[in-house]
């Protein structure tokens, strides 16, 4: 795809693929993702717990792993729930899998495109929580459409989300954290749980620290932690 019609397609993502994979990632691109991977060419099970080989008692949805040490993290620390994970970048989806292989986790379904046809795909309220962790800033303004965590994708998000779900947002840019707040007032059902300075200045516990964030500490970006519920 052109760099121009992905932009008419409303592209939210930056590099589709980075440097050289390992003969390792490669492998496991061409052997073990097509097992894992979301075939949204098929209806959406009524019930997305049916996309796992285990029983799980919800599914919850990570929008851009990155390098997926977050998502693999969830994983293991809730092998009860099913993760559906998003990333359009293939050495993040390669990361991944060898997490994924290592770990042992059977728990986790990959959408290796972007996030919109997914987001269409998935039956309403069938996501009991969901990870959208410093997504792309696109921080020139004449960019800002591309933003993900737009009205019209929290939109789409609260469709998919039943109520009393959480939506986790991470971001080391202040302006991005503005717009997601006032997103999420405008697309309606969605409720910020901060009631003091720290509920989104410190990390809670369950909520693993990746590289990335690691690095925009050294270079001297704050996070913020925003938590909403859908009502």
């Amino acid at each position: 795809m052109t760099q121009r019609s992905e932009e008419s397609a409303g592209r939210v993502y930056g590099r589709r693929k980075g440097h050289r994979l390992s003969p390792r990632q490669q492998q496991l691109l061409d052997r073990t993702l097509p097992d894992l991977r979301l075939d949204l060419a098929a209806p959406a099970p009524r019930a997305l717990e049916s996309l796992f080989p285990a029983p799980v008692r919800e599914v919850w949805l990570e929008i851009g792993f990155g390098a997926g040490e977050h998502l693999a993290w969830q994983a293991g620390a809730h092998p009860d729930v099913g993760f559906i994970g998003c990333e359009p970048f293939v050495n993040g989806v390669a990361k991944l899998l060898v997490q994924i292989v290592e770990q042992g986790l059977g728990n986790v379904r990959i959408h290796d495109e972007e996030a919109h046809g997914l987001l269409a795909w998935l039956p309403e309220r069938s996501l009991g929580r969901v990870f959208v962790l410093f997504p792309d800033p696109w921080p020139k303004k004449r960019h800002h459409k591309r933003r993900l965590l737009s009205p019209p994708t929290l939109a789409a998000l609260a469709r998919a989300m039943r109520p009393g779900a959480e939506l986790r947002v991470a971001t080391d840019i202040g302006d991005y954290a503005r717009f997601t707040l006032a997103s999420a007032r405008r697309a309606g059902p969605f409720t910020w749980t901060a009631n003091r300075a720290a509920d989104w200045r410190e990390r809670p516990a369950d909520w693993p620290e990746t590289r990335y964030e690691r690095k925009a500490a050294r270079e001297g970006r704050r996070a913020c932690y925003l938590t909403f519920l859908r009502d």
